[in-house]
């Protein structure tokens, strides 16, 4: 164990346990599921100073075109009823577009994560275009409206090369609420991801979501459709940059300080099941951060067999406490 992984677990460590808060009822997963998260790449295009994954241009590890089908087949054995693709920049997958397009082919309703800014590079330019005619629901993180701001998490050029996405997928039709839609009907959503810039808790939803559209439309003509507020979650590089600083162990109290009870039942780990490149299971990404899968052990091949149940025991561990903070991050 290096110097900074025995910071961070000795920091993690500094609260009490989660799992103790946790009531036994919500110990399991729920007996149907509803979103299937599949982390298709942990390759990137840019290194973001908050990536729990650690993703960047560095890494390789990329999702087969078999462990693909499996997901595909897993879903549509097992009632799932949203597909969650995300990376890295899932866009570098080579089997990406076979893989949403298998998925629209199925009619199953499919998120893609995406930092955007990827798709200003020449081989990914058309995808604007396929998202809007496969019905894609596009995730975009975009950590502040200011372009500064941004780039500080993101790295220089990318505010700007996010921004004229956003355009091009509002001239599709993304982000106009009912009236954007595509040739077949299906409406166009342009979701967006706000993360704070370093140890404090997201402001209010809400507000945030009032400011963030006022600001993009009245600065760049942007429009879309919700933010979703996020509590940085203590793992991979965000850990590793507190643990150095000297910082984590008062990042873990105050998330354990504000724990809200009320949001223990809607934890995402009890409605989903993320997939790793590799095919292995875990409960969510950020136990994927650090590898704890899940406690039986399987990999998606396994659930191809539809006796396997999908109720199982939550692996728990402390950086749970960021997702239950304040109003929760699930």
């Amino acid at each position: 164990m290096s110097e900074t992984d025995e910071l961070v677990r000795q920091g993690l460590q500094s609260v009490p346990p989660f799992y103790e808060l946790v009531p036994e009822e919500f110990r399991t997963c729920n007996e149907t599921l509803t979103t299937l998260q599949v982390n298709i790449t942990y390759a990137c295009n840019i290194a973001c100073k908050h990536c729990h994954l650690e993703c960047s241009p560095a890494r390789t590890e990329t999702m087969s075109k078999e462990t693909l089908q499996a997901c595909l087949d897993v879903f549509a054995s097992r009632g799932f009823s949203s597909l969650d693709i995300t990376g890295g920049a899932p866009e570098l997958n080579p089997h990406f577009e076979w893989f949403i397009r298998e998925a629209a082919a199925r009619n199953i309703a499919t998120i893609v994560r995406s930092n955007l800014c990827i798709l200003e590079q020449p081989e990914f330019q058309h995808l604007p275009q396929l998202y809007a005619d496969l019905g894609i629901n596009v995730f975009a993180s975009l950590p502040h409206y200011r372009k500064r701001n941004m780039e500080k998490q993101r790295g220089e050029g990318t505010f700007d090369a996010v921004i004229r996405v956003m355009q091009k997928l509002n001239e599709l039709g993304y982000g106009k609420g009912e009236e954007g839609a595509n040739a077949n009907g299906q409406k166009l959503k342009l979701d967006l991801v706000f993360n704070p810039a370093g140890a404090i808790m997201p402001p209010d939803q809400t507000s945030m979501e009032l400011e963030y559209k006022r600001r993009l439309e009245a600065d760049f003509g942007v429009v879309f459709d919700n933010l979703y507020t996020f509590t940085n979650n203590p793992s991979g590089r965000f850990a590793a940059a507190l643990a150095k600083g000297g910082k984590l162990e008062a990042y873990m109290k105050k998330l354990a300080g504000t724990f809200n009870p009320c949001t223990v039942e809607a934890m995402m780990c009890r409605d989903q099941l993320s997939v790793r490149w590799d095919g292995a299971l875990y409960d969510c990404d950020f136990n994927q951060a650090i590898d704890l899968k899940c406690k039986d052990g399987r990999t998606i091949f396994d659930l191809l067999d539809e006796s396997q149940p999908l109720k199982h025991p939550i692996v728990f561990c402390n950086h749970c406490y960021a997702c239950c903070a304040g109003a929760g991050s699930s």
